[in-house]
């Protein structure tokens, strides 16, 4: 029988960059996902006009803010230990405006963001890695 064993040092060094690693990533992905919350809460109030004056979205775009409700209760939840962020658009009619219902066309406005800012998040993460492998 064979035993491969770490040197303890090089267990040490390891784990200190695994954790370096691991803090960068985190940072990454918590600025990632506050990016794409801030562009959905932008689509929404992006050229809308709230009160007597309110114009509702048109089927497929993102909704016009009146209340400002939506756009006010868009959250980052961090999740450290999984390295992930979740973003939730708290209002109870966020998912009717998001996918549509029976009676109503979809106005979504978190996807579309996710979808502008992927490649973002992306490059963000790489570069955390990037300089976390560097020190």
């Amino acid at each position: 029988m064979a035993t491969v064993k770490v040197d303890a040092r090089l267990a040490a060094n390891l784990r200190g960059v695994t954790a370096a690693v691991e803090g960068e990533v985190f940072k990454a992905v918590y600025a990632a996902a506050d990016i794409i919350a801030a562009e959905a809460a932008l689509s929404i109030t992006h050229g809308s006009v709230s009160g007597k004056n309110h114009v509702p979205s048109a089927p497929g775009q993102p909704p016009n803010a009146d209340t400002r409700q939506l756009d006010t209760n868009i959250i980052v939840r961090p999740d450290r230990p999984r390295l992930a962020a979740q973003i939730i658009s708290q209002p109870p009619y966020s998912a009717h405006l998001e996918y549509g219902t029976a009676r109503m066309a979809a106005r979504p406005f978190m996807r579309p963001a996710l979808l502008d800012h992927s490649q973002t998040a992306l490059a963000l993460i790489q570069r955390s890695v990037a300089r976390a492998t560097r020190k």
